[in-house]
């Protein structure tokens, strides 16, 4: 007798409990907005079972081969960079970012680049018509040779993937796609884990690089189950504000190559252009002799990069004194203005506190520490950081300065911007080479009372 269909149930991702129907408010745990949407297997029914796999043997890892993947290139080398090296054959990349910020422009870039290199893709479009993507693909001089598919259908985006032989393919976007057979819409929490799983199980048995787009919630997180992040094998990050022209993407994970590392682009009205130096871009409108200003040299994966953190101290009038931070941790701001109150004897805590990074760059490192007091310190005494002075260090709850990875990168990016003066914690001596300690004036510090005194 042949099996019967499978069917949907509802299933609380708090307890557990399951329902034929969707309930507001879960009939085991009282949770409200729980119950997601599940495909399973309907009971007694009388298929075939599959046969059973044979059981591999354990084997000794000394005798596993490990080959490097299969890479190309994308013809985008920050693009590349990001990604480890290139795209990887049979890899499932998620790119997200916010609505417009640019993320089907670079994907087009890049399947334009893979294109002319003799590759076949496919671009298969949920959010546009075919004719608006054309419109994009002209603008952008890509090749008639590009393939596109418009459909909402998973069914029909497999189909038309197991009719042709891929080297890369393009979802745009997997919150569009839905399965016929779950009755929930399009980018609910099981049509999400669904079509990701089918996609990525055919990318996996045919070798396609599969590259998906995915939309973000209102706090930046991908939007969707944390199951998406991890069925693929790379999740990008396209950061950068709307209003500004550069955009940074951001590998937050990545199973090919390091995490963290990122590539800067510029927004034109051909596409994205590549920003090669980043350093010389982002301090490159810095005010000198400005209160309130310092250059930081930070790694970002295995690239150096050079930001400018400013801040700006000011008498709260109103209230509760406010924390307002752009590309930073404000968490970690309230703990640093604790500790220059308690440890340095700078009284902040009754000011308000406006703390960014110029240039729409994010950082989350805690290298930062100490870039953040002293420009926090420098705008309360309206007194300016030495202009040839660079600075980095971890600072602790006790005011001490820890040590941070890589200092010698770090010191050789703030030498090659022409800086003369690195101030560092007393620690990272130890992690450098009498060469390298030669090339320029280090100022070690111990402790933050101690950097303030050196940085003023």
């Amino acid at each position: 007798m042949v099996g019967k269909a499978a069917k949907t149930v509802y299933e609380c991702s708090a307890c557990g409990a399951q329902s034929p129907k969707w309930l507001g408010r879960c009939s085991g745990c009282g949770g409200w907005n729980t119950l997601e949407e599940q495909r399973v297997a309907p009971r007694g029914s009388r298929s075939a079972p599959a046969p059973r796999a044979k059981l591999s043997a354990p084997v000794a890892i000394g005798d596993v081969v490990a080959d490097d993947a299969e890479r190309f290139s994308t013809g985008i080398s920050e693009l590349d960079r990001v990604l480890g090296g290139g795209v990887v054959r049979g890899g499932v990349t998620l790119l997200g970012g916010e609505p417009g910020i640019g993320k089907s422009t670079l994907l087009m870039q890049a399947v334009a680049g893979v294109a002319q290199s003799g590759r076949r893709v496919l671009y298969v479009t949920g959010e546009e018509s075919a004719a608006q993507v054309a419109m994009r693909a002209r603008r952008l001089g890509v090749q008639e040779s590009l393939l596109l598919l418009a459909t909402t259908d998973v069914d029909d985006a497999l189909a038309a993937l197991g009719a042709d032989r891929y080297d890369m393919v393009v979802i745009d976007s997997i919150q569009t796609l839905r399965s016929a057979e779950l009755e929930s819409a399009a980018g609910s929490v099981a049509q999400l884990r669904d079509v990701a799983g089918r996609l990525t199980e055919f990318a996996k048995s045919q070798g396609v690089s599969l590259f998906v787009i995915g939309h973000v919630t209102k706090d930046g997180s991908l939007a969707g189950p944390k199951v998406l992040e991890h069925l693929v094998d790379t999740v990008l990050s396209f950061e950068g504000d709307a209003t500004h022209a550069y955009r940074i993407v951001r590998a937050t994970k990545n199973r090919f190559g390091p995490a963290q590392e990122l590539g800067v682009f510029e927004m034109a009205q051909e596409g994205l252009r590549q920003v090669l130096d980043a350093s010389a871009l982002f301090i490159a409108e810095r005010p000198l002799r400005a209160a309130g200003s310092v250059v930081i040299p930070t790694t970002q994966g295995t690239r150096p990069l050079l930001v400018e953190v400013q801040a700006l101290v000011a008498p709260a009038l109103y209230g509760a004194p406010r924390r307002v931070t752009t590309g930073l941790d404000s968490n970690r701001l309230a703990v640093l203005l604790a500790v220059l109150q308690r440890r340095a004897g700078m009284h902040v805590l009754d000011q308000d506190v406006f703390a960014s990074v110029a240039g729409g760059a994010r950082v989350d490192e805690p290298a930062v520490d100490l870039a953040l007091c002293v420009a926090i310190v420098s705008s309360l005494r309206d007194r300016a950081v030495p202009p040839e002075l660079a600075l980095f260090g971890e600072v602790g709850l006790t005011g001490e300065l820890r040590a941070v990875p890589r200092p010698a990168v770090r010191i050789q990016e703030a030498r090659k911007l022409g800086f003369t003066r690195v101030l560092l914690p007393h620690a990272n001596l130890a992690h450098l080479t009498a060469q390298e300690r030669a090339e320029i004036e280090l100022c070690p510090a111990r402790d933050l009372e101690q950097a303030l005194a050196i940085a003023f």
